[in-house]
């Protein structure tokens, strides 16, 4: 079961009396407990039958005794529990999950982490109620995930200004749902996002980013990589160095697995190693220019400059002089 399957049941009429909603990926969780919270009751029900409670400071007894209530003038009520990780004996909540009561729908928000899985109280989660694990998504899932968030809005979005929002954002699904959402205002009747709305809405330097960083050291293009690194000293928030380093970690391991895929064939190294078709020129090139030695110096520079990076065997230099540092042993 997954959320958008409760919130699709939800929306027919059909609920069950608990669901417990755990896991990394808070986006999916915050998704349910605000349409629980909004959706399932009218307005005019909503203020005698929602009841909401927060981890820190509920008890279970309070819990207990509020979904045991019936609803007042409506056939159900709704009872929140947010932030469910922070509460006290939780556990001691198995007794009504044994048996809850029909007219209550009990929506339980565990985030961050999930129960341990050989224990009773998780075993009986998961005969007695709804649940859902969710996962932190993949870094190289995000693009798809903002194309078919885009698509649902009947909008089509550029490659390269997927990867600049991706890029730019990072793995925080409810942020890149905001800057689409902001997006999509300011496109006035358009029905495609370029790199100039990721530039303009989202204040992405469309020629001085870690995605072009990148592109300039794969081709080795030493001058514009100094000049981007150059363009971050006077602007240290547009990509800070913990960014930055990852990034590229990311991109040379990709250029790394092309040496161990199997034939010729771009489009299927471009799903082995899993990269969008559109940028595995860049790939390719960047495994033709270093070849795999080349490659792998440039992966244990970027581990030994992630070191440096929080202080590892490092002399005070600036985030911007240890990249400059690292790009010149690299391209040199």
């Amino acid at each position: 079961m997954s959320v958008e399957n409760i919130i699709a049941a939800w929306k027919k009429k059909e609920f069950k009396p608990l669901y417990w909603l755990e896991g990394e990926e808070e986006y999916y969780i915050d998704k349910a407990i605000q349409y629980a919270e909004h959706e399932i009751l009218p307005e005019s029900e909503a203020s005698f039958n929602l009841t909401i409670f927060y981890g820190r400071d509920a008890s279970w007894t309070d819990v207990v005794n509020a979904c045991r209530r019936y609803p007042m003038f409506a056939e159900r009520q709704v009872v929140l529990l947010k932030e469910a990780q922070f509460m006290k004996d939780i556990e001691k909540l198995e007794p009504y999950f044994e048996t809850p009561l029909t007219s209550t729908i009990l929506v339980i928000a565990y985030k961050d982490k999930k129960v341990d899985s050989r224990t009773k109280f998780a075993k009986m989660l998961k005969s007695k109620a709804v649940m859902v694990t969710t996962k932190k998504m993949y870094d190289n899932q995000l693009p798809d995930w903002v194309q078919q968030m885009v698509t649902s809005k009947g909008l089509t979005i550029a490659a390269k200004a997927n990867a600049l929002l991706v890029d730019h954002i990072g793995n925080d699904l409810s942020r890149l749902e905001k800057e689409i959402d902001k997006i999509t205002v300011n496109l006035q009747g358009r029905k495609s996002i370029s790199e100039d709305d990721i530039e303009n809405y989202v204040g992405v330097n469309k020629e001085f980013n870690t995605f072009e960083l990148q592109a300039a050291i794969g081709s080795r293009n030493m001058a514009k990589a100094i000049r981007i690194i150059q363009y971050f000293e006077a602007n240290p928030k547009a990509a800070p160095i913990q960014l930055i380093l990852p990034s590229l970690y990311s991109f040379f391991s990709k250029v790394f697995m092309i040496f161990g895929a199997p034939g010729n064939d771009e489009k299927a190294i471009a799903s082995a190693i899993g990269v969008n078709p559109f940028f595995m020129k860049d790939y390719m090139q960047a495994s033709k220019l270093y070849q795999y030695q080349g490659v792998e110096r440039a992966l244990l520079l970027l581990h030994q400059y992630n070191l440096k990076s929080v202080g590892v065997n490092s002399s005070g230099a600036t985030d911007a002089a240890l990249l400059k540092e690292m790009v010149y042993k690299m391209l040199g």
